[in-house]
């Protein structure tokens, strides 16, 4: 099965897939190969979470997030939650939940996102990258619950943090 890189970028490759189907045909897949990342849900206390203002340039628009981030080549997933969570909150946990792994698109993109619970909170500055424009903001647990469940919230990963843990939190 050949798959030829047409473009290497700061963070993902695009690849085309070809192989042949069950009925001899050629078949060709355009996908999108990614280093993985981390997500992180940091739970200030039982009635509040810490959600992200995130500008998103691809679509132009603000959305409501957990913190996440690019693991770099080699590193442990949990010490990119912990870089990800103090770049972007500011916020320093002492207890941390792995929950599970999931794909955000597998029909074009192989990113496996780790999805971690941050509890005991140590707040502190934030310091996001120069590309990053986001804003750390104290939600009640109750509100954020509302915004996955009403469409405030947009970004699937944050959607699927907020449903996952109310299951496992009670």
């Amino acid at each position: 099965m050949p798959r030829e890189i047409i473009h290497h970028g700061r963070k993902i490759k695009v690849a085309v897939d070809t192989s042949t189907g069950p009925n001899g045909e050629t078949i060709r897949r355009d996908m999108i190969l990614h280093p993985g990342a981390v997500v992180i849900l940091p739970v200030i206390d039982r009635d509040h979470i810490c959600l992200l203002k995130n500008f998103r340039f691809v679509i132009n628009e603000t959305l409501w997030e957990v913190p996440a981030g690019t693991l770099e080549p080699g590193e442990p997933i949990e010490d990119a939650a912990k870089r990800e969570l103090l770049e972007e909150t500011g916020y320093q946990a002492k207890r941390w939940r792995y929950l599970n792994f999931f794909y955000a698109s597998p029909g074009v993109l192989d990113e496996k996102l780790h999805l971690f619970v941050a509890e005991d909170l140590t707040p502190g500055p934030a310091q996001p990258e120069a590309d990053e424009q986001l804003e750390p903001v104290t939600v009640k647990w109750d509100d954020a619950l509302k915004m996955a469940l009403d469409g405030t919230i947009q970004d699937a990963k944050t959607v699927t943090a907020i449903l996952l843990w109310d299951r496992l939190r009670k």
